[in-house]
């Protein structure tokens, strides 16, 4: 693939801004503080800010961020938790570690995502708490949700995975719940050189508790008040991520102009159904999928090309043998999604002219020119 187009580039990220980098290595080196240093606390202030949030506890990764909350929150047995089926695994497993069961929702006609009608259709006497997934950089129906959450009493739980900066009416995702979740997995908008992850929240007996649990369950070395477990974002990766913090936004105009390109020269191509924003939404792009009943030869004439795309996600979760008990007896909409959908290069590290190159190539194949 060196001489195609990449679907993800790290090493074109890090030379993008090596001297902060470099930088923020030398000064953790120096510091001699590895783990719930200073610039873990400086990027939980400024990632805290950055959301409009009062507190951010960073934490290993992703899927401890979201079975911490649910944790401190007290979801645990006979409890149900709506959860998208369309989404990475760590959604449900974050559910099954709390000792909850999941409850999925499927993608609302049109998008990628559930909403809130979806998730009322799903209540039952069991449901404890809610946790949509701002799935591909896209809100997640969440002024909607919240409200449907705050009238019944329930948990609203936002997995921003793959949304950081993004907003609904104007309003940053991961402000709508009492709490939300972040990974910052490499490949993410907001990503880490490592395994990272955050929570955000408002309340300060939840933040307190979240930052005892993440620590052996200690907010005084060697007093453990509650159980816990080792999950901390570590001072080199809370270094790294300081620097992408502050390009964030320039990331995300970028993502959104390439995506804008996309949607110009893909628009009425025949057989190709293009990502819906609603209005009052702002993607940041996370990824950019499109839906294609030929998909695996889609894929494979762009593979012919040097153009590298991925598929988010090739099952429902609950097509996997661990989620078995909960798949439905036919077949559904996330089936649907899964067996057409393909994610196209996006990012920081692509030219506006390699977009353009990955529209051209399927045109052609959607036009059936392709070589």
């Amino acid at each position: 693939m060196s001489n195609g187009i990449k679907f993800l580039d790290l090493q074109a990220i890090y030379r993008q801004d090596q001297t902060a980098y470099d930088a923020a290595y030398r000064r953790v080196m120096d510091s001699g503080r590895w783990i719930l240093g200073p610039e873990l606390e400086a990027f939980e202030a400024e990632f805290a800010a950055y959301g409009g949030r009062r507190h951010a506890i960073g934490v290993g990764n992703g899927l401890d961020a979201l079975a911490l909350a649910l944790q401190v929150a007290g979801i645990g047995p006979g409890d149900e938790v709506i959860v998208p089926a369309h989404t990475f695994i760590a959604t449900w497993l974050a559910v099954r570690q709390c000792g909850a069961t999941p409850r999925a929702v499927e993608p609302a006609a049109g998008s990628y995502n559930i909403d809130a009608a979806g998730v009322a259709a799903a209540l039952t006497p069991a449901t404890r708490a809610v946790m949509p997934v701002h799935l591909y950089g896209a809100p997640s129906d969440p002024a909607a949700i919240k409200a449907l959450c705050d009238s019944k009493g329930l948990l609203l739980l936002e997995d921003a995975a793959q949304a950081h900066g993004a907003r609904h009416q104007g309003q940053p995702v991961g402000g709508f719940g009492r709490m939300a979740a972040y990974s910052f997995y490499p490949g993410k908008n907001l990503g880490a050189f490592g395994d990272a992850g955050a929570l955000v929240t408002d309340d300060d007996a939840l933040a307190a508790a979240l930052r005892a649990r993440r620590n052996y369950g200690s907010a005084v070395r060697y007093q453990h008040d509650s159980e816990g477990v080792n999950s901390r974002l570590d001072e080199l990766q809370a270094a790294f991520l300081r620097v992408r913090l502050a390009r964030l936004d320039e990331h995300n105009a970028q993502r959104r102009a390439q995506a804008a390109r996309y949607a110009e020269r893909l628009a009425s191509v025949p057989g190709l159904s293009l990502p819906a924003v609603p209005h009052g939404d702002e993607p940041v792009w996370h990824l950019f999928v499109i839906r294609h009943a030929r998909r695996d030869a889609l894929q494979a004439a762009l593979k012919d090309q040097g153009i590298e795309t991925l598929i988010h996600y090739p099952k429902p979760v609950y097509r996997f043998p661990p989620f078995a008990a909960h798949a439905p007896a036919g077949r559904s909409a996330a089936d649907a999604v899964c067996d057409e959908c393909l994610s196209l290069p996006i990012g920081p590290h692509l030219a506006l002219d390699q977009i353009d190159q990955v529209a051209d190539a399927v045109v052609a194949f959607c036009q059936g020119r392709a070589a």
